[in-house]
């Protein structure tokens, strides 16, 4: 096993751009002015949906890694509310979806009051959260940097060199495709705001100004409004189409570090483009993982029951909802921990994927705690997914750790929270002198289970404590295995090893009866169904009730 089987990815990731940098003159000198660029962007045309959720966690971790290696790095994430409504907004009523079919998102209204324009209100909705995730990073508008007039000089250039875009658009995909013999920009018109009514016809050079027209004929989904006439392209008044955008803002903002999704990186796709245009029109090097024209390799998809994310198709779990299916920490945890070249699979209902996902993070907790050890290397692995999942501050002491199976059963025991850590005081499950961000670590797990229960957990998982003894059929020996259980919680104190073994000795040596009949017929009489949670943690959280009702037999 090599270092790079122990180091995690966005420590791999950061050394290898760190390296590239000391290698190229043109990026070395762009990090010196601006540090380490990270970017990502978003349309917020609807709904955002977890799988952009994991861009945003991958390029956060970078930016970690890369600060903690004693370097200046920023990640910044933009809204691209430049890009126009395409199709109808069940957010807008009929008569707003037709007059603004064709607008930027920015320049249209929010569908809700507090928000600066439609593109806002759905930006905000995840990076609102945020902080929730631990992802530390800075916001901006794509609107608003062509306002500023940061892409001017690209916009330029851009058209300045129109012919070589398009020939890269022909290499690529032929004549025949519209960019291959149009100018590479979309005029946002100055009569109805439209920018995908839009066609730039002639673009002078000397005066740096378009010749356009707003016309029916250039989409079929938004109508233009007729005019035409001549207008400078820069400070807001159009934008890039997104392939040649994507090329343009890695010059204008001193891009290092962009990744996207798998889908973004096909053959001859969108990154493809980018690639070309920024070498052969910016001379600029694209940012990781592209090299050049070597695109590289786009993260995986975050699936959900195996169904891909889509916002546009209005399926899957939305960023902002997210938070509903898992606490953000529990899903920031399973995006650092997954490399972004393998698939998430996450479905929440009816399987053990939340189980395993908190098991998973306590263990790491515990490595990291040097509460367990599973070996060097894998202890160096875990501690490091850790410290990079982990929000906020880590604290000095190892939270107090409850399953989220065992914490499920507590809140179908008790009645409230207060008795439920008062048990779990008992049980020692909470140590004493445990602090009380400690005990509210452990309410907010209570506060998931109780909703994991409701909604998500599997049949096995659920149950209603018996409070007289139900109908059902036992042997004698059973009955006399019950009695004896009953006796022997009165007698002392346990835990769950010491009960749990004493199973055995009960349905052995005193009640002579396999120990599967004993589980049973316990189970029966405590929630009237065959099986459940297991035994001994269950009969230590509900003793009195347990007592009670293997007494009354």
């Amino acid at each position: 096993m090599g270092d790079n089987d122990i180091k995690h990815w966005a420590d791999q990731i950061a050394e290898e751009v760190i390296e590239r940098v000391e290698k190229d003159p043109e990026l070395k000198k762009q990090v010196k002015k601006t540090g380490y660029f990270v970017y990502d962007e978003k349309t917020p045309s609807g709904i955002i949906h977890i799988g952009s959720g994991r861009g945003w966690v991958i390029h956060d971790a970078i930016a970690k890694a890369l600060r903690e290696k004693g370097n200046k790095a920023r990640f910044v994430l933009s809204s691209d509310d430049m890009d126009p409504l395409d199709k109808p907004s069940k957010e807008l009523n009929k008569e707003d979806n037709e007059k603004y079919m064709g607008v930027p998102f920015r320049y249209i209204p929010s569908p809700i009051k507090g928000y600066k324009n439609f593109g806002d209100y759905y930006f905000k909705q995840c990076t609102d959260l945020f902080p929730d995730f631990g992802i530390d990073a800075e916001f901006e508008s794509t609107g608003e940097e062509y306002e500023k007039g940061t892409f001017n000089k690209t916009i330029k250039t851009a058209l300045d060199n129109a012919d070589k875009i398009q020939k890269i658009y022909s290499d690529l995909y032929g004549e025949d495709v519209a960019a291959a013999s149009k100018l590479p920009f979309n005029v946002k018109c100055s009569k109805c705001n439209r920018i995908a009514t839009t066609l730039a016809l002639e673009w002078d050079k000397k005066k740096e100004e378009i010749y356009f027209e707003c016309s029916d004929k250039v989409v079929e989904w938004a109508k233009g409004c007729g005019y035409k006439g001549w207008i400078s392209p820069y400070n807001g008044n159009g934008k890039f189409p997104w392939k040649v955008e994507w090329a343009a803002k890695w010059p204008s903002k001193g891009v290092i570090i962009e990744t996207a999704g798998k889908d973004h990186f096909t053959k001859g796709g969108s990154r493809t483009i980018a690639c070309r245009i920024s070498v052969d029109v910016f001379n600029y090097p694209p940012p990781y993982p592209s090299k050049g024209y070597y695109k590289g390799k786009g993260y995986e998809f975050f699936t959900v029951g195996g169904k891909k994310m889509s916002t546009s198709k209005g399926r899957g779990i939305g960023f902002a909802e997210s938070i509903n299916y898992a606490p953000a920490m529990m899903l920031r945890f399973l995006l650092v921990r997954t490399r972004p070249n393998a698939v998430i699979d996450f479905d929440p209902y009816g399987t053990n994927d939340l189980i395993l996902l908190y098991e998973r993070y306590d263990r790491a907790e515990r490595v990291y705690f040097g509460k367990e050890d599973l070996g060097e290397k894998e202890n160096i692995k875990q501690k490091r997914i850790y410290e990079l999942s982990h929000i906020g501050k880590i604290s000095k002491q190892i939270p107090p750790q409850i399953s989220l199976v065992h914490a499920a059963t507590l809140v179908q025991i008790f009645d409230n929270k207060e008795d439920i850590i008062k048990n779990l005081k008992q049980t020692e499950h909470i140590e004493k002198g445990t602090t009380k961000e400690g005990i509210d670590y452990v309410k907010n797990r209570i506060d998931f289970a109780e909703r994991w229960v409701k909604e998500f957990a599997d049949e096995q998982y659920r149950f209603e404590l018996q409070k007289k003894v139900p109908n059902v059929k036992l042997e004698k020996k059973q009955i006399q295995a019950l009695k004896i259980i009953a006796k022997k919680l009165k007698e002392k104190n346990w835990n769950e090893k010491t009960l749990y073994d004493e199973f055995y000795n009960i349905a052995r040596d005193e009640a002579k009866i396999e120990p599967k009949e004993l589980f049973t017929a316990a189970y029966l009489v405590l929630l009237n169904k065959e099986n459940g949670p297991k035994l001994a943690p269950f009969l230590l959280a509900a003793k009195e009730k347990a007592i009670k009702l293997f007494d009354s037999v």
